[in-house]
């Protein structure tokens, strides 16, 4: 027998059952309910944001990296392996027990300011991981698999993101038609009401153009826009319904939290990449240089392998346990966890990723996604930088 064939018999997914874990952030969020249920206070759900914004990224520190790939003879096997899939199905019933428990407790539990808050931004984190999970589900082509996917999406009224992800970002990702692609020198601040309203926008024009096609106005039942916010709106006043308008607030600031999570992962995801153009608005085909990549483990397992984003665009329907590490990917210093706390503070984000982008471009400011305001800004602060950059190119 070969060595490649012993290889690859011998290979299995060290991370198999620990993917097991990404069900761990609605877990800690019951648990949290349940003490806001007994205690009146939000101990538990500010426990949890502590846990997402701190303990996540010190174990991505302390675990560290891993680059293995699984054998290319592997990849169907581990594609067709339904345990992963179920992995997945079960985080939507814990997502909704989550929602609808906190749903009640903000809207009959007497509390403080800061426990509402708490309660709001707890629920709103399991609501932010959810459009993780419906980004993987979203991809595939199974029926149940595309349902679900919206159904999570429902929390947070982010629905147009399954047209918009599939059909409009991944055709235009790290180019100037794209509002989910940031540009360097672009604060995420600037970035959140930029992509927020593009992408609706975005998805909006793509159904309407698919329904045109068919003979139909965007204003039909067929709209997959309109059937994803049909979702959020039943969802929603369902709740009202229940426990009348002191559900609210809740409703509101937990979806806003919960799609801001995904707003600023794709900050981080193409901050700066860009496609070079052929002609007009087309652009050479996205390749693995144009997404960072994280190989942090303890990430990559609460967000089932998100961070390696570029096998991701290369492969959309690839699930998520058989997506690989490619080398010459821009490479993130940290996991996601710990890189959204520095695109929330720009000058700590710019200190961080400037000069990576530029050594990823080799000092060449052409290649860059640049945000047009601050382009001049930028080369008078990296010029020397970009040009000692471009020397040891030449060299």
């Amino acid at each position: 027998m070969s060595n490649t064939a012993v290889a690859t018999s011998a290979w299995t997914d060290n991370k198999r059952y620990v993917w097991q874990l990404g069900m761990a952030v609605p877990i800690l969020a019951a648990v949290g309910l349940w003490s806001i249920w007994q205690f009146h206070a939000a101990y538990g759900m500010w426990a949890l944001f502590v846990f997402f914004y701190v303990c996540i990224p010190v174990m991505d520190w302390v675990v560290g990296e891993d680059r293995e790939n699984p054998p290319d003879s592997m990849v169907k096997e581990l594609e067709s392996d339904r345990y992963y899939s179920w992995i997945l199905y079960a985080f939507v019933p814990l997502q909704y027990g989550v929602f609808l428990f906190g749903c009640y407790l903000a809207a009959t539990a007497d509390l403080a300011w800061y426990d509402m808050l708490g309660l709001m931004i707890g629920v709103g984190i399991v609501g932010g991981f959810g459009i993780n999970t419906a980004h993987e589900l979203g991809h595939k082509k199974d029926t149940l698999d595309r349902w679900l996917a919206r159904i999570c999406l429902a929390q947070t009224g982010y629905g147009h993101f399954y047209v918009e992800h599939n059909r409009g970002h991944h055709k235009n990702v790290s180019t100037p038609l794209d509002p989910a692609s940031s540009r360097m020198g672009e604060t995420f601040w600037a970035f959140l009401p930029r992509t927020v309203l593009g992408s609706a926008r975005s998805a909006w024009h793509l159904e309407a153009e698919r329904l045109a096609r068919q003979g139909r106005s965007a204003w039909n039942w067929r709209n997959e826009n309109l059937q994803s916010w049909a979702m959020t709106v039943v969802l929603f006043g369902a709740m009202v319904a229940w426990l009348g308008p002191r559900a609210i607030p809740f409703l509101i600031v937990q979806g806003v939290y919960g799609f801001s999570l995904l707003e600023v992962v794709n900050y981080l995801e193409h901050y700066g990449l860009m496609r070079k153009r052929i002609e007009g608005d087309r652009f050479e085909r996205c390749l693995p240089e144009h997404s960072w990549n994280s190989n942090h483990v303890v990430t990559n397992v609460f967000l089932y392998h998100l961070q390696r984003h570029s096998d991701h665009h290369a492969h959309p329907a690839r699930r998520y346990q058989a997506l690989r590490h490619f080398e010459h990917a821009p490479q993130l210093p940290s996991g996601y966890a710990a890189m959204l706390l520095l695109a929330y503070v720009p000058p700590l984000w710019f200190k961080v990723m400037d000069k990576r982008l530029l050594n990823h471009y080799q000092g060449d400011f052409s290649r860059i996604h640049m945000h047009e305001p601050v382009r001049q800004a930028v080369m008078t602060k990296y010029g020397e930088y970009a040009r000692q950059l471009q020397t040891q190119a030449q060299a």
